[in-house]
């Protein structure tokens, strides 16, 4: 079921946000500061285009432990984020996602851009992983 979601996902859309995660990762590898971002943004561009079946999670449950990402420095990285990447990008998403909730069929895509706005916020310190 998962590859027919992401099958019209793709299609119907997500390529879009896809590529602007990718466009965003580009600018960000223009800086040497800029590049941990830029890999984040490749990550997640590719999550873009295909997220159902997977889902953003916090490295520390899949660590058990904090790392450089998830403590203070992951933090000062997202409002970093968000100040020059982060608010555009979850805006993206919002607004599809109401274009997506428009009708019956679109609320699941809808539900996929919330999620990827979600992570467009905060996402230092997240990775992404298969559902179980």
């Amino acid at each position: 079921m998962s590859l027919i979601g992401n099958i019209l996902w793709f299609i119907l859309g997500g390529a879009i946000m896809g590529i602007s995660w990718w466009i965003v990762g580009a600018l960000a590898y223009l800086s040497i500061i800029g590049i941990p971002w830029g890999k984040a943004c490749f990550v997640i561009g590719q999550f873009a285009f295909m997220p159902f079946g997977k889902e953003a999670v916090s490295r520390t449950y899949i660590n058990a432990k904090d790392d450089i990402g998830t403590g203070i420095l992951g933090m000062i990285g997202n409002v970093i984020w968000f100040i020059f990447a982060g608010f555009w990008l979850a805006l993206g998403h919002l607004i599809s996602a109401l274009l997506c909730f428009i009708t019956i069929i679109g609320i699941p895509f809808g539900i996929q851009h919330l999620k990827l706005a979600d992570l467009a916020i905060a996402p230092i310190g997240k990775t992404i992983v298969d559902k179980w």
